[in-house]
């Protein structure tokens, strides 16, 4: 019997990208905090592809970043291609997308969680939760030792139960053949959580020296690298970067495929857990999208350490004779040495309508959840849970006002609201057509939007939130400015419209009116702004785009009131809804399963109409003037 008992203020179960933010911010906070791991080397590992980032998800690494967590900081040390997505399209979807050196970054972020002070990281498997009346305890491992805590953060990611298949090979690990976790889901279970299977997969990983990159596209980096943390100076990552390549699937590779379709565990039914609809594996590409004769294939480094290459777009759980089939009939990868085989993981994930916008579960206090635990898909995804999860856990220990961010504020707001409100039947991912407001939620205004709340939370430093209001101001002034300075139609104002194909003035003109065009901009009327102030790049970029897109932002503020007016609308814990008349009995049954906390919350559960929101809000009004039932805090 092991009787080695340990007091800790928190407890991060696992140490992937949302343990190592929960951890993180818990630390940084001052709260002595204790993270486990199965493996010590899994710290921050990338077990699928290369890349942080990407569409929408380069949003969600910026508003991290805003909060004070350390994603955007690590990959900007680590990375070894960076490139800005969707430039040709509106400033709402430019996403930064960046290739890492997958061994550097998890040792720079391992190097950052073991040197941070009240942090402690111990190998061991988590295999029970322990509470009592509902509340938290602490936990207890493999070896039987007890620690004591006032918090818990489940990070555990894919390897609750985890099994790795391709064809009819089936093995019981985590993700890269690491040792999964085997006991938690039981404890779980026997606290009332609800569990669902959930799979995913990766493509092979094959030997550079057997591509033959001639008959396949080279893709370059940006020659002006942005960084994603607002604390990076710019020049520190002008690097020399590696390249990516990019080929194609044909017709015989998808004739490959469907000829072995009764091999795949996907369709065999050897795999219960369901896929994620927006990563799917090739196998799924084939049958789901059987009109497209080809999809993309992008070659993408592992690292500068390795040659090891990943074969973005092609996940598969084939067998190993088919993937070598499959792999060698893309144009370059005729004579493909595979590394690593491509495989699908099943593991345990929870159902995360039980959990409250704070991701605390509704019936355990003190018990906290972040990442693919939840049900979602991406490093990204996983790292801003882990960070709220981390944060909120630490509001709990220090009593104070939990974290809770909307979907008008952030996308990690639109990320939460979605997994904690939605019916989700498959791995979450995140994209830019989720967020309503994503005109107002860019990834160049994460810091406007998110500085002053990691500022109050105590994650990001004075300074730093300092420069963000000098950068309000200036952007401000700047803005009215150019609104109030006026060129009239001289030579030199005609001849710059007419090298940039804009009509000619007849009239004087504000230069706002002239950046509102799509064809002028901030910058390229430098030349005729004689008084301009010297400003940093992001200063000016903030001046183009709110300008340029002031009417569209405007309205897009406008539709956040009206949303803002539900939200502050709080609903009690203990609200009897059955007692509320005039609520249809699918209403009753789902506000009764899910207990939103608002009014805005209760509107994006499916099978709430708007005709029983009209309902709430009219009892929520009644008894607020004096009615039985008393609204408390949520």
């Amino acid at each position: 019997m092991n009787n080695l008992v340990e007091n800790y203020d928190v407890a991060i179960v696992g140490a992937g990208h949302a343990g190592c933010e929960a951890a993180l911010a818990c630390a940084r906070l001052g709260l002595d905090t204790i993270m486990f791991t199965v493996s010590v080397d899994s710290i921050a590992l990338m077990p699928c592809n290369p890349n942080i980032g990407g569409s929408s998800k380069g949003h969600l690494v910026r508003e991290i970043d805003a909060l004070g967590g350390e994603m955007g900081k690590n990959i900007d040390k680590t990375f070894i291609q960076s490139k800005m997505l969707n430039v040709s399209k509106g400033p709402a979807v430019h996403s930064l997308r960046a290739q890492a050196d997958k061994q550097e970054y998890t040792r720079r972020m391992r190097r950052v969680l073991e040197n941070t002070e009240h942090l402690t990281v111990k190998q061991a498997e988590v295999t029970e939760i322990l509470a009592e009346e509902h509340k938290i305890k602490g936990v207890k491992t493999y070896s039987g030792a007890t620690y004591l805590t006032k918090a818990v953060v489940l990070c555990t990611g894919t390897y609750l139960k985890a099994r790795c298949i391709y064809g009819d090979v089936s093995s019981y690990t985590g993700p890269n053949g690491l040792q999964a976790a085997n006991h938690l889901t039981d404890s779980l279970k026997k606290l009332g959580v609800e569990m669902y299977r959930f799979k995913t997969g990766t493509p092979a990983r094959i030997d550079k020296r057997s591509i033959d990159f001639s008959k396949m596209e080279e893709q370059f980096g940006d020659e002006r690298v942005v960084p994603f943390s607002f604390s990076t100076n710019p020049e520190d990552v002008q690097i020399e970067q590696a390249s990516c390549w990019l080929t194609y699937t044909n017709e015989k590779t998808h004739e490959i495929i469907k000829n072995n379709l009764d091999r795949s565990p996907l369709y065999s039914g050897m795999i219960e857990g369901t896929g994620p609809r927006y990563c799917p594996s090739i196998e799924d590409k084939v049958v789901k999208f059987a009109d497209k004769n080809r999809h993309q294939v992008f070659l993408e480094p592992e690292g500068l350490y390795t040659n090891e290459m990943y074969v973005g777009g092609m996940s598969s759980s084939l067998p190993e004779d088919v993937q070598y089939e499959m792999y060698r009939s893309v144009p370059g990868l005729e004579q493909a040495k595979i590394v690593r085989n491509a495989y699908a993981i099943e593991y345990d994930c929870i159902n995360a309508r039980q959990l409250y916008p704070t991701l605390e579960f509704k019936e355990i206090k003190g018990l906290f959840s972040g990442g693919q635990f939840n049900g979602s898909s991406g490093y990204e995804e996983a790292a801003a849970q882990g960070l709220v999860a981390g944060i909120n856990a630490a509001m709990e220990v220090l009593g104070r006002d939990m974290l809770i961010l909307d979907r008008s504020e952030s996308y990690i707001g639109v990320l939460i609201d979605d997994l904690v409100t939605k019916e989700n039947h498959e791995p979450y991912r995140m994209m830019t057509s989720r967020a309503e407001y994503r005109l107002l939620l860019r990834q160049d205004n994460a810091d406007l939007r998110l500085r002053e709340k990691g500022y109050k939370v105590g994650l990001v430093s004075k300074k730093e939130y300092e420069y963000v209001l000098w950068k309000k101001q200036k952007i401000e002034e700047e803005a009215a400015r150019v609104e109030n300075t006026f060129v009239g139609a001289s030579k030199e104002v005609q001849e710059l419209l007419e090298s940039y194909g804009s009509t000619l003035l007849k009239n004087g003109s504000s230069l706002a009116e002239l950046i509102r065009r799509p064809e002028l901009s901030y910058r390229v009327l430098a030349p005729l702004d004689k008084k301009r102030p010297q400003l940093p790049q992001d200063v000016a970029e903030q001046v183009n785009i709110n300008i340029k897109y002031d009417g569209y932002i405007r309205r897009q503020l406008k539709q956040v009131e009206q949303f803002k007016k539900l939200e502050t609308k709080r609903l009690p814990k203990d609200l009897d809804y059955d007692g509320v008349n005039g609520l249809r009995i699918e209403a009753k049954q789902k506000l009764k399963e899910y207990r939103p906390v608002s009014v805005g919350q209760a509107s994006r559960i499916a099978g709430v109409s708007p005709a029983d929101i009209s309902v709430l809000l009219v009892y929520m009004e009644s008894y607020r003037k004096g009615g039985v039932h008393k609204e408390v805090d949520v």
